[in-house]
C-alpha cells in the first residue's frame, strides 16, 4: 500500500482547481501500474515523484489514458508537495522536457519551464471548427507542447463560454488537445478540451498556459504576464498566473489540499 496526495490546483482563492494525484512512494511501481492508478483515480493527471537521486527529485505524468511528457498543475502539484510536506531541501525537479525549477511566493506555488518556440498559424483551424462544431475563429495556432496544441481565440468570452466541440470530431482531425480563448480585459478565458489524452474537458491547464505564453513571444511580444481563468464551466473555478520571457514561461498558483487516499498498488 502507498499514499495518494489529493490536491487541488490553481484554485481562485479557497475555491475550484483541478484535482490531481501525486504518489510520492514509487518503490516496485512499473510504468503498467503508474497507468492504471492514474486511470483508477480518474483525474486530469497523477504524478508520481521518484526521489531516488540524492539530488533531484524526477516526475511522471500520467493521464487516465497516456503518459505526458510536460504538464502544468501536476508540476506545480509536485512543486507543493515537495515543499510543504517533503524535507523542502530541493528546488529543481525533472521530467521529460528537462529541469524545471519551482518555489514558493506570497502563497503561489511557481515552476519554470522552457520557453516552446515551434509556434505557427492553424490555417486549418477554419475547417476543424466547422467539423467540430466550434465558432470560426479569429486567429489560431498550432503550438507544440510538445504534443501538438491547437490555440483558437474566439474573440468573445460568450463564445468561449457557449463552446460545446465534437470530442470525436477534434480527435479525429488532430487537434484532441485544444484550448479556446477570449481577452475578458483583466483576464483571458480559457477552456480545454484533451480528448486525445482522455481528458474531455480540464478544469486548469499549465500546458495550455505556457502555449499561450509562445503565442504571445511568436508575435513579438518577448516578456509579458497574463492571468487565466479556466474551469467555471466545469464549475471548478480556476486561476492560472503566467509570465515570460524570450527563454522561460513561469507558471504560478495557489494550491490546497483535498485529502488522502491510500493505494492498494
Amino acid at each position: 500500500m502507498r499514499h495518494c496526495y489529493v490536491l487541488r490546483v490553481f484554485t481562485r482563492g479557497d475555491e475550484g482547481g483541478n484535482l490531481l494525484g501525486v504518489v510520492t512512494d514509487v518503490t516496485g511501481l512499473p510504468e503498467r501500474v503508474m497507468q492504471e492508478i492514474a486511470t483508477d483515480n480518474g483525474f486530469s493527471e497523477t504524478v508520481f515523484i521518484d526521489w531516488h537521486d540524492a539530488v533531484m527529485p524526477s516526475v511522471r505524468i500520467f493521464t487516465p489514458a497516456m503518459e505526458l511528457p510536460f504538464a502544468g498543475h501536476p508540476l506545480v502539484g509536485a512543486a507543493w508537495v515537495l515543499c510543504s510536506i517533503g524535507p523542502d531541501t530541493v528546488h529543481t525537479m525533472r521530467c521529460a522536457v528537462g529541469e524545471i525549477p519551482f518555489r514558493v511566493e506570497d502563497g503561489l506555488v511557481w515552476v519554470d519551464t522552457p520557453m516552446v518556440r515551434a509556434v505557427r498559424r492553424a490555417p486549418e483551424a477554419e475547417a476543424i471548427a466547422v467539423a467540430a462544431r466550434l465558432p470560426e475563429a479569429l486567429e489560431a495556432w498550432w503550438v507544440e507542447m510538445p504534443l501538438p496544441y491547437l490555440v483558437m481565440d474566439l474573440g468573445s468570452p460568450v463564445a468561449v463560454a457557449a463552446a460545446a466541440p465534437d470530442l470525436e470530431a477534434l480527435t479525429a482531425a488532430d487537434a484532441g488537445m485544444c484550448m479556446l480563448i477570449a481577452d475578458a480585459g483583466d483576464h483571458v478565458v480559457a477552456r480545454f478540451f484533451a480528448p486525445r489524452a482522455g481528458v474531455p474537458e480540464d478544469p486548469a491547464t499549465g500546458s495550455a498556459a505556457a502555449a499561450l505564453a509562445a503565442v504571445r513571444r511568436h508575435h513579438g511580444t518577448l516578456q509579458g504576464s497574463l492571468t487565466i481563468h479556466q474551469g467555471d464551466a466545469l464549475g471548478c473555478p480556476s486561476t492560472i498566473h503566467v509570465t515570460w520571457d524570450d527563454q522561460v514561461v513561469r507558471l504560478g498558483g495557489t494550491v490546497c489540499r483535498d485529502r488522502v487516499m491510500v493505494l492498494e498498488k
